[in-house]
């Protein structure tokens, strides 16, 4: 008999509630809810609607429930953001947006070099210690009881119990690198309340179970939710396919791409810093030592700007116009703060090669011919960064979620990277929360053996580099050192 889990998936721009069968020898996918995720913006500030998000959540597990009986529930999201609860139980205010601006310069206000040897993280504005100072500057932390991450908030709506799983914890910049608990003294020094940060709880732990109102509310039976890995980069990481004593790198690659290494320790010298290296907690307390990278992110918008200018393209057709427009004559540094803010990127794309002295693309094939290759070559520097650090040297690349369906980028990872790709799964995230969900029922017994399962359940597709100058790539890094 085949063994059933929902895995509740929440991206950027969507998420899905999708019901994992477990055979014995595969994990079988069906989703059974998919719905968008559009920020709202009240008074000029921006927010997650989590209202919207939590009954989308709620038709998710009855849609489920109607389809099989399942056995566990698990809940991963994007990173940095949270909600705060008050001593009622209910929200202080919708979750605030990452990209709400609110935040701006804010990390230059603290010494980088040492929070990074304190939290081992990438220093950027969204991080959730920052979006703290801002609200504890705006609007004060006194009606504040709990602050729980995204995965947690949900999980608190639908058990009651209170805790963060640590994947999630580990995007803060509040976790100490070196005793994988909340930095206290850090938090005191800037007059935010240890208090109000919940206890921690490993992936594989159980959340709690659903509670009594909500079972009567989805007229749905009392299931366990497990703690998966909350932060959807750690579940698609822990789907790909590592081979035992592989020399690999994975790349997440959806609205944000994550590049990185899997590790037994975390670094934190001065050049993984200077690199704006990661250093965060996946399944089994082990470091994916990564970068983060504005990914898809770049496509979706520039999408978005074209059809609100009357000119509504699919993903096939922009992928053919980015063929049809042949080798890009510029490129962008994806991680430029101009590309950060929605709206209109083919123009900043314009305006960015203009100033940078480039060619500046004038078709749509153009523009999306260079995000392609931008990418990939942010990819390669990132790789390159992460072996100078490290002392390692990367064979393959491991491209796993949405970008997998993306065949040139695909092949222009492998070209540019100079490396082997393997794309596959396209469905990591849920494959990652199933699998964690999967080994908390004991039905696997552990992370080599889920993986094996993993990479038996779907297909994955190889890519191998083509020759291409050398020069491009030096050019490249020349242009995004401006």
């Amino acid at each position: 008999m085949s063994k059933n889990v929902l895995a509740l998936d929440f991206g950027a721009s969507s998420g899905r509630a999708i019901l994992a069968s477990f055979d014995g020898e595969k994990i079988n996918l069906k989703e059974v809810h998919r719905f968008v995720n559009e920020p709202i913006e009240k008074d000029g500030k921006l927010f997650w609607n989590f209202d919207a998000l939590l009954k989308d959540l709620e038709k998710g597990i009855v849609k489920a429930h109607q389809t099989a009986s399942f056995d566990s529930v698990g809940i991963d999201t994007w990173g940095v953001d949270y909600g705060m609860i008050k001593k009622d139980g209910s929200l202080v205010s919708l979750p605030r947006h990452y990209r709400d601006g609110r935040t701006n310069g804010r990390s230059k206000t603290l010494d980088a070099k040492k929070l990074y040897h304190r939290t081992g993280l990438q220093i950027m504005d969204i991080n959730t210690l920052f979006q703290l100072m801002s609200e504890r500057d705006e609007n004060g932390l006194e009606d504040c009881e709990k602050i729980l991450p995204m995965p947690d908030l949900f999980a608190y709506f639908l058990t009651g119990e209170i805790s963060a799983e640590l994947s999630i914890a580990s995007t803060t910049q509040m976790l100490s690198s070196k005793y994988g608990n909340w930095d206290a003294a850090l938090l005191e020094s800037l007059n935010i309340p240890i208090s109000i940060l919940p206890p921690i709880v490993e992936s594989g732990s159980r959340k709690g179970v659903l509670s009594r109102a909500v079972c009567e509310k989805l007229s749905v039976p009392a299931i366990p939710v497990t703690a998966v890995c909350g932060h959807d980069t750690q579940s698609a990481a822990f789907a790909a396919p590592f081979k035992k004593g592989e020399d690999a790198v994975f790349l997440s690659c959806g609205t944000w791409s994550l590049l990185g290494a899997e590790l037994d320790s975390p670094v934190l010298t001065d050049e993984a810093a200077e690199y704006g290296l990661s250093n965060e907690v996946g399944y089994g307390k082990k470091i994916t030592f990564l970068k983060n990278i504005i990914g898809l992110w770049l496509i979706q918008e520039s999408k978005r700007e074209y059809k609100r200018q009357g000119v509504d393209l699919s993903f096939a057709e922009i992928e053919e116009l980015s063929r049809d427009a042949g080798e890009s004559k510029c490129f962008i540094d994806p991680d430029d703060p101009l590309f950060t803010p929605p709206g209109d990127i083919p123009s900043r794309i314009q305006k960015y090669c203009e100033e940078t002295g480039q060619y500046v693309p004038k078709t749509t094939g153009e523009i999306f011919r260079c995000i392609y290759e931008s990418l990939a070559m942010k990819y390669r520097m990132a790789t390159e960064e992460i072996e100078h650090c490290t002392g390692k040297k990367f064979g393959t690349i491991h491209i796993v979620g949405g970008g997998v369906r993306d065949s040139l980028l695909c092949s222009l990872t492998a070209t540019y990277c100079k490396r082997k790709v393997t794309a596959g799964p396209v469905e990591a995230t849920a494959f990652g929360n199933a699998a964690v969900q999967l080994l908390a029922l004991g039905e696997l017994s552990s992370a080599e053996e889920a993986r094996e399962c993993i990479a038996r359940s779907e297909e994955n597709k190889t890519y191998f580099p083509e020759e291409i100058d050398e020069e491009k790539y030096e050019n490249f890094k020349k242009v995004i050192s401006k």
